[in-house]
């Protein structure tokens, strides 16, 4: 049978409530169980070291037998990105994207490599390229490394990748290969020469 609930009671019933929620996170933790010890954080590896991301990445714009044994002897590396500065990072995927490399974009993507809208378009992946334009109408405008924008690395998937360009072209992308780091995506970033 539920109990009367009137103005006092209420307010007596919540006042109670409320100083219980504000003095929970003061009142002591439990002990641990005798003999158990304190659960922590596993160790984090090393980062990876400076010199490898920069040879993968710069292997990544022409060399499949490079970048497979670098990524043989590493293979952490798929996903390492180098900083040129100014704004301009850039994967071992995207580098192959924006020269064109499709055996080396397939084999990074082959390793667990993150595809890219940058892999997608060289690939001629025109799904992937129009659910990243589902999602962000302006998907588009983004450039990549370098300032190269999706069209460039569309045109170098070459004919496998010119349903991208013409879908592309259609949404209002930029015919231009190279934009710089001028976009609205790299506010401040130093553009590159062109």
């Amino acid at each position: 049978m539920p109990l009367p609930l009137n103005r006092r009671s209420f307010l007596h019933l919540t006042g109670s409530a409320a100083a219980m929620a504000l003095l929970a996170p003061r009142l002591p933790a439990q002990p641990a169980p005798a003999g158990s010890t304190p659960k922590s954080a596993p160790a984090r590896p090393p980062a990876l070291p400076a010199e490898k991301i920069r040879e993968v990445v710069g292997q990544s714009h022409r060399s499949l037998d490079a970048v497979r044994q670098l990524v043989e002897e590493m293979p952490l590396l798929v996903n390492a990105c180098w900083d040129w500065g100014g704004g301009d990072f850039e994967t071992p995927l995207e580098a192959a994207a924006h020269t064109g490399q499709r055996e080396i974009a397939e084999f990074l993507l082959a390793r667990g490599a993150r595809p890219s809208l940058f892999s997608a378009a060289m690939l001629g992946q025109l799904d992937l390229v129009q659910a990243f334009h589902a999602i962000d109408p302006q998907a588009h405008a983004v450039v990549g490394p370098h300032g190269f924008t999706l069209v460039h690395c569309a045109r170098r998937g070459g004919e496998r990748a010119q349903a991208v360009v013409d879908w592309l072209l259609a949404q209002g992308a930029t015919p231009e290969s190279n934009v710089g780091l001028k976009s609205t995506r790299f506010a401040g970033a130093a553009p590159r020469a062109t």
